[in-house]
């Protein structure tokens, strides 16, 4: 009997160390982002994500954040990541690697959204399409607000002060349309854009007004032009399949029951209530805000139209981009 106990003493032990019994009932998942802790998309979206998860599974499924890059700093990686299985769920930017999303990274082409809200319905249209370029699960898919143009040295005004201006876009999709307004147009990660503006590496930013309350953009900038000829830029937060599919089927319902439509809405509200932080933080830290003449507009769209027009039978995939660009548009 005395040696009895004690093995059952050593095995009670065991499991205690080994985290097995009613805590192996436990699952706790790592979310990857190369965000400041600070980012709006925590107080919308992460934060409410993990607090959700945890209420209804009665603290059996948790989520932890490893912010600002902490699992990977790289931007672009974030998807080699998830696959990889160093993050359970991390947040992709498709325009980063446009080549595995060519039908989602379409969401900026010219003309089909300029709001976050708008840009979010748009891809809420074409999902079914789109959902296939991931070989992860989609828990929230959303856009932010058409980019503006921030300059450092340089004022736009006018077509002309387009001339010669080095830009930095999001996306190589939009290389074409800068560079027929007469600019040259660069792809960097938006982490490393404060440093090239303020270095003169560039000239100018197109980027989303939240991108300046994000990385803090009204720093080295001097002026802002608030329209350009192009739409929003998507954003996703995807879980590792295998991850997911292994869950027990309780597990996966609460997943289920707190992404979707409403995180990807709580995406388009953090953006969009980013948006009108950035500007107003533009505005006050006395960076000249200049509107477009309604002509000056015109005179922007007449001159990438030529474009526009040719890159609609350009491929994305096993679509033309003008296939992809209508699944955007139906049903408005």
């Amino acid at each position: 009997m005395p040696a009895k106990k004690s093995i059952a003493a050593l095995v009670t032990a065991m499991l205690i160390v080994c985290g097995c019994g009613e805590s192996s009932n436990t699952r706790e998942l790592s979310l990857a982002h190369f965000l400041a802790p600070s980012h709006v998309l925590n107080d919308y979206m992460f934060t409410p994500l993990s607090q959700e998860i945890a209420e209804i599974s009665g603290g059996q499924l948790t989520i932890r954040q490893y912010a600002a890059g902490a699992l990977n700093s790289s931007a672009p990686a974030q998807y080699a990541i998830l696959l990889s299985g160093v993050a359970d769920i991390a947040l992709v930017i498709p325009s980063y690697t446009s080549d595995r999303f060519p039908k989602t990274d379409l969401l900026m082409y010219p003309g089909i959204c300029k709001t976050a809200l708008a840009c979010t319905s748009a891809l809420m249209r074409a999902y079914p399409t789109l959902e296939v370029e991931y070989d992860a699960k989609i828990l929230g898919l959303w856009g932010n607000s058409a980019p503006v143009l921030l300059t450092r040295d340089k004022p736009v005004r006018r077509l002309e002060d387009m001339r010669g201006l080095k830009i930095r876009v999001p996306t190589q999709s939009a290389i074409p349309f800068i560079e027929a307004l007469g600019a040259s147009a660069v792809m960097q990660s938006a982490t490393v854009v404060h440093q090239s503006l303020a270095t003169g590496v560039i000239d100018g930013v197109a980027v989303s007004p939240s991108g300046i309350e994000a990385f803090q953009l009204h720093e080295p900038a001097r002026y802002l032009t608030t329209w350009l000829p192009l739409s929003g830029l998507p954003f996703v937060l995807l879980m590792n399949q295998r991850v997911y599919d292994t869950l027990p089927p309780d597990q996966r319902n609460w997943i289920d029951e707190t992404a979707g439509l409403s995180l990807s809405e709580k995406g388009a509200a953090a953006f969009t209530q980013s948006s009108i932080n950035g500007l107003r933080m533009a505005e006050e830290a006395g960076v000249q805000i200049i509107d477009l003449q309604e002509s000056e507009k015109r005179r922007f769209e007449e001159a990438i139209a030529p474009v526009r027009e040719a890159q609609l039978e350009r491929r994305a995939g096993d679509m033309t981009v003008a296939e992809v660009i209508r699944l955007f548009s139906v049903g408005q």
